[in-house]
């Protein structure tokens, strides 16, 4: 099944495509958010993109909210060779690679219509994961890291129902969008040539729940739980391990999106100082392998199976997220936002997947412009701890080299909230 280039496009200004959280995970669905380190996302609801949490806030809301969000996503993130793999020729500076992962634009846009005082209504679209980095053609270790793309979206409808005035629960469905690009070079003696590249895009369904306990206006908690989804991408795939060489043959590969839960606490201390916090839990061992399989394909020759085209090993463990914000409301126009998080390891770091532990550093404020518009803005400092690892070079016959992955990313958030 050839691509849908069409479809393609749209999912790349819906999705990041930046390693800039554990594993490849996106966080960046609100700028109010952003400046607390989304500390306490499940339990505050103070604006519309609150449903990209938790979808029990929504009863909350007395009137029709729209939020749309963009964020600029620029990291710097840079991989040096340590060891390198002499009987082909390869030293270690030849793995050097600065800037391996490209800045992007994420958006999200969400809507919430009360449709009484029990039940309210919303839609959410937005992405929960995805993973960029691109190597130039004559990079030394092509052969494992050349260009990595995995992008999703999620189209989320919710509901919400008000049970009492403590007590309130919500539930929706997912319909992920997901594309996937996996481009492999040479690297050794042909630098520029391509032995693999599959490109492909299907979809998968999933469910999210969620509830929100309110001890008073003041003091609120909040849990819930999104589920993993199977996806299954139909496309092309070009290289050498295709039956007739350098073919392309309709392929697929399997995406297992992780499941994600959350519990988070908001308290308002005084009149104008509010504290939350949010543990977060991703079960990244849903992951497994990146594998695209063809009837056409057979990668016995470099150690693989028949109907296998291509095959990247990974390795990933469940991770947590720990977050704690402030708020300070300066004025009814201003509220002054801070926050850090601690962010775990998901998988075990790969050149084309560079993951480490990471800790975030923000700031934001929200405007009220009027009583029914307001805007937020926040910026953060996601510092990755540098990290050593070992790569199979699948072109040097699976020697392995010694690597080390350093970065940081800078994120910008602004968002528009309108109620009716």
């Amino acid at each position: 099944m050839r691509i849908n280039k069409v479809a393609l496009a749209v999912t790349a200004l819906l999705a990041a495509s930046q390693v800039h959280a554990a594993g490849f995970q996106v966080s960046e669905h609100s700028a109010s958010g952003l400046g607390r380190a989304f500390a306490g996302e499940a339990a505050i609801g103070d604006n519309a993109a609150s449903l990209a949490r938790n979808p029990a806030l929504m009863a909350t809301f007395d009137k029709a909210q729209l939020s749309v969000v963009g964020s600029y996503v620029d990291p710097d993130i840079s991989i040096k060779g340590v060891t390198g793999v002499p009987t082909y020729g390869i030293s270690a500076s030849d793995l050097d690679a600065n800037d391996v992962a490209p800045a992007q634009v994420v958006p999200a846009m969400y809507y919430i219509q009360p449709l009484n005082k029990t039940v309210a209504v919303g839609l959410a679209i937005y992405s929960n994961y995805g993973t960029g980095t691109e190597y130039k053609d004559d990079y030394a270790g092509g052969s494992a890291a050349g260009t990595t793309h995995i992008m999703s979206v999620n189209f989320n409808p919710n509901v919400s129902y008000r049970i009492n005035e403590q007590l309130s629960l919500g539930a929706g469905v997912s319909f992920v969008y997901a594309t996937a690009e996996l481009e492999r070079n040479a690297g050794i003696g042909a630098p520029a040539m391509q032995i693999a590249k599959m490109e492909g895009d299907g979809y998968g369904f999933g469910w999210n729940v969620g509830a929100l306990y309110e001890i008073n206006k003041n003091n609120r908690f909040g849990i819930s739980y999104k589920s993993e989804v199977k996806t299954e991408l139909e496309g092309d795939f070009t290289g050498s391990t295709t039956t007739t060489p350098g073919a392309t043959v309709d392929g697929t590969l399997d995406l297992n999106l992780p499941s994600i839960l959350e519990v988070s606490g908001y308290h308002k201390l005084t009149d104008k100082f509010a504290v939350s916090y949010s543990w977060q839990y991703t079960t990244w061992s849903d992951f497994g392998d990146i594998v695209a399989e063809s009837a056409s394909c057979d990668s016995t020759a470099i150690g693989g199976i028949p109907g296998v085209c291509l095959e990247k090993k990974e390795d990933y463990s469940n991770s947590s997220r720990y977050s704690v914000g402030g708020e300070y409301y300066l004025s009814e126009a201003v509220t002054l936002r801070a926050g850090y998080a601690f962010d775990e390891q998901g998988g075990k770091a790969t050149m084309s997947i560079p993951d480490t532990d990471r800790q975030w550093y923000t700031a934001g404020l929200t405007y009220k412009a009027t009583p029914a518009l307001s805007f937020d803005f926040a910026a953060a400092l996601v510092a990755g701890k540098e990290i050593t690892f070992e790569e199979s070079l699948p072109a040097a016959g699976g020697a392995s080299a010694t690597l080390t992955s350093s970065g940081d990313a800078y994120i910008y958030s602004a968002q528009m909230n309108y109620s009716f």
